[in-house]
């Protein structure tokens, strides 16, 4: 019969060690599995180099600049590095546990000693946990503490307990664990949801500043053509020509220029205040970009447009509704943990321990090998703290998909009032563009009837300030309308068009 013995001693011994090898390697938090996004580069991307401060500042620099450097955006990928954190300390409820013990009577009619050590292993798919252990014990003992006597060369022994009941299916660990790894992926969620709203910005604050720039052109031009028109009216008051004044009322027209000049200069300035915001050097220190890099016209911007969209579609890509289903699945976790806490706890335990080594003090019922099953069995009499909260937990899980089904609707409704708006300063900006090219055409004839002396000054003067509020309006509605596209691509979380 020994060898028998010493071979399910083996067996079990083996089985504990495999199973300990195997649950030593932690599962990845849920959040690694998750499908791959644009998004995700956020966290891994390197940091971006100085942008040379020569050229034209273009809008893909600016949403790269933004997308790596602005502080919300940081801030951000912190709460995620936090929230991966948290996973690392719930994880470690699972980790293996080393204990030992030594006993020594030091004075008495006993001389007995004894030292253990224990290794115990959470199971990762189960409420209970596998454990080894080795004791060895020298000299006399009472013969109540019979079961301390060993073998001369000690006793290991292997064995686990398994929940069949409460705990098996869940238990608070693998609920610590499963709720950190979802805090990520709402962490993930929220930084995508920031990076957008900062794209966004920054896409605004862009064409806010190129539109500052070319506004600022259009009054200095409007200027110039007064000032050299007042140089032709010098020479000619001094001929004779014209009444002296006709350069006072040019005069008037040049200072409401100048004024208009300065406030555009004005409000560039705090265009490229707010633009340096998202415009950051490698060190994330805001810069404040020159007007040498203007463009010259109005660039080429992302214009989706709001044909072909899907309801569906948007829900399932916008950040905020993945919070919010990530939410519903913690609540259903807690409510399988509440439900948990009804079931009475019967557990299974399996043992095996052999003793090593010549015959001890204990006699020799300590040398054959030993195995043990049993069963334990409890049952909370009274549920009210469980009902308490199973009932909360229902009622947390109704109104977050109640909360979902608002957001759905105001998703949608966001986006057919943008798909309006979308294709109305689409139309606005054609007759804008209209428009400023026919005040242009006005204006370059009125200055020529003028010097031919067909025309008076005051209906030149009129001509060319139609003209600029022409282009100005112009300006005017290509701001309105990528303002209303970048508002879309927000809503509906078009990564591409907002660069990340």
């Amino acid at each position: 019969m020994a060898m028998p013995d010493k071979a399910l001693l083996q067996a079990l011994v083996l089985a504990l060690a495999i199973g300990t090898s195997a649950v030593a390697q932690p599962a990845p938090p849920a959040a690694a599995v998750l499908p791959a996004s644009p998004a995700a580069a956020l966290s891994s991307a390197p940091a971006l180099a100085a942008a040379p401060r020569t050229g034209v500042l273009t809008l893909a620099e600016v949403l790269a600049s933004a997308r790596f450097h602005a502080p919300q955006v940081l801030e951000a990928l912190a709460r995620v590095r936090g929230a991966e954190g948290r996973v690392l300390s719930a994880q470690a409820a699972f980790d293996t546990v080393f204990s030992a013990d030594a006993t020594s009577r030091v004075a008495g009619f006993y001389d007995g000693q004894i030292a253990s050590a224990t290794i115990t292993r959470p199971l990762p798919d189960n409420g209970g946990y596998a454990y080894g252990g080795y004791r060895v014990s020298s000299g006399r003992f009472p013969i109540y503490e019979d079961e301390y006597f060993t073998n001369r060369a000690g006793e290991v022994k292997a064995g686990a307990v398994f929940a069949l009941l409460r705990d098996r299916a869940i238990d608070e660990r693998r609920f610590a664990r499963s709720f950190a790894e979802a805090d990520v992926a709402i962490a993930e969620a929220d930084r995508l949801m920031i990076a957008i709203g900062v794209q966004q910005a920054a896409l605004s604050a862009y064409i806010n500043w190129v539109a500052s720039g070319l506004r600022l052109n259009v009054y200095r031009d409007l200027l110039a053509l007064a000032q050299e028109r007042q140089a032709g009216f010098r020479r000619q008051v001094e001929e004779g020509a014209r009444p002296r004044i006709l350069l006072t009322e040019n005069e008037q027209n040049i200072l409401r220029r100048q004024t208009l000049v300065v406030q555009s200069e004005q409000a560039l300035a705090q265009a490229a205040t707010t633009l340096s915001l998202y415009v950051r050097d490698a060190d994330g220190r805001p810069i404040i970009v020159g007007t040498e890099r203007l463009p010259d016209s109005m660039p080429p911007l992302p214009m989706r447009g709001a044909a072909g969209l899907d309801p569906a579609a948007i829900a399932a890509a916008r950040p905020d509704v993945r919070m919010l289903d990530i939410r519903i699945r913690q609540s259903s976790s807690r409510l399988a943990l509440d439900r948990n806490n009804f079931l009475p706890k019967f557990d299974f335990r399996v043992e095996a321990s052999r003793d090593l080594g010549p015959e001890g003090r204990g006699g020799s019922s300590r040398t054959p090998t030993e195995g043990k099953l049993g069963f334990s069995f409890t049952l909370p009499l009274q549920q009210g703290a469980a009902r308490g909260r199973l009932a909360q937990t229902n009622a947390e899980i109704e109104a977050q998909r109640q909360r979902r089904r608002l957001l759905e609707d105001q998703i949608n409704a966001q986006v057919a009032q943008l798909a309006v708006a979308v294709e109305a300063t689409q139309r606005l900006r054609t007759l804008a563009a209209d428009e400023q090219a026919r005040a242009l055409d006005m204006a370059v004839a009125e200055r020529r009837r003028f010097s031919a002396g067909a025309s008076d000054f005051f209906l030149v003067n009129v001509r060319e300030e139609a003209a600029a509020d022409a282009q100005v309006r112009a300006l005017d509605a290509i701001i309105r309308q990528v303002s209303a596209n970048a508002e879309l691509a927000s809503v509906t979380a078009d990564l591409d068009a907002l660069g990340l």
